[in-house]
């Protein structure tokens, strides 16, 4: 089963390994803080952190690690809500609300690190959802991941819209020494009434920005994921030169723009939500979204023109001063442990 690795490794009943997961003996905390008012921790065990990524899937690359389950961002449009179903929780105020622990992330990262099978590939964070949400500021799991990622001279990436990243640059420029590390950050545009009511949980999308700053100022080369893109909402040419001016303010060393897309369970509460907010655009995206989960070619290649001429024209990437401050790991680790190149993260 694909989320096996989400079991406990004493279950508390084995003659029922069908069992949902929080059946197994999981210990759920909640906490009377405001920022976690209404939410569950659900702190597992798991039997492995560093998961293998089907060949079929559209993403190039092969590992990943998800140290969390749900996430308190509550982006409306997040295409890994459906992956809460198979917890026996449902893709909606579950998703955003019942949050998976895996408390033993950082001793089974260096368990399997220190595997005679393991070859040091690349891995991704951040790929389903996001390592840095507000549940990692009271369990910090980020911090034992990356001294063992840095322990092991492990290459790595992140892609994140938290700010909570800051807190580990230390961390993150030790482990530059040792290995290629990359960053992203995820700002699809800077509209700030379209930030409110569709990504409630995150931080401003200017502050994310300044993230991207100051880690390429630290030395931890940080990019942008200019996703998504969202028909109807934040796609107008003004909104684009708007999103991709911040974007090169922030001194990003590059650009990914990603259009929208609806997987199953994203749609479902993606089009609910327009159509209780802009029912006037419901129609439209059911045209649009009417035989994929993605928009239509032609208007991906449209935003991704658009945005590709705005980068050239604002010189995204080309800022000199900043590429010559990157950390840059000994050339022996380097060469045998590189890291993808900054578009391998633009798959969501």
């Amino acid at each position: 089963m694909r989320w096996d690795n989400l079991r406990l490794v004493e279950p508390a009943d084995r003659g029922n390994m069908s069992a949902p997961l929080f059946q197994q003996g999981a210990v759920a905390r909640r906490f009377d803080t405001p920022e976690f008012r209404g939410m569950t921790f659900y702190e597992i065990r798991a039997k492995s952190i560093i998961n293998h990524v089907p060949a079929a899937s559209r993403v190039p690359f092969r590992w990943t690690i998800n140290p969390y389950r749900g996430c308190s961002h509550a982006c409306v449009y997040c295409f890994a809500r459906n992956t809460h179903t198979y917890l026996d929780l449902d893709f909606g105020e579950d998703f955003n609300s019942q949050v998976v622990v895996k408390v033993n992330a950082g001793s089974l990262l260096r368990k399997e690190l220190a595997a005679p099978r393991w070859t040091g590939e690349h891995i991704a964070m951040g790929t389903n959802v996001d390592p840095y949400q507000r549940a990692e500021g009271r369990y910090r799991l980020m911090r034992d991941i990356l001294e063992g990622m840095r322990d092991f001279a492990q290459p790595f990436s992140i892609l994140t819209k938290g700010s909570l990243i800051l807190r580990d640059v230390d961390l993150l420029q030790q482990c530059a020494k040792k290995a290629d590390v990359a960053t992203n950050v995820s700002v699809g545009f800077v509209d700030k009434d379209v930030w409110r009511a569709i990504e409630p949980g995150t931080p401003k999308p200017h502050k994310r920005l300044e993230v991207c700053r100051t880690l390429n100022e630290a030395g931890i080369p940080c990019g942008v994921l200019m996703a998504p893109v969202i028909p109807f909402l934040t796609d107008s040419p003004d909104q684009l030169e708007s999103t991709v001016a911040a974007i090169a303010e922030a001194g990003a060393t590059h650009i990914s723009p990603i259009v929208l897309h609806l997987r199953t369970g994203a749609r479902e509460w993606f089009l609910r939500w327009i159509d209780e907010n802009h029912p006037e655009l419901a129609e439209a995206y059911r045209r649009l979204y009417a035989r994929s989960a993605y928009a239509p070619k032609a208007y991906q290649n449209e935003v991704g023109d658009r945005v590709r001429q705005l980068g050239e024209r604002f010189r995204i990437g080309k800022t000199g001063p900043r590429e010559a401050r990157r950390i840059r790991p000994e050339p022996s680790t380097r060469e045998a442990r590189a890291a993808p190149p900054p578009e391998q993260l633009a798959m969501l």
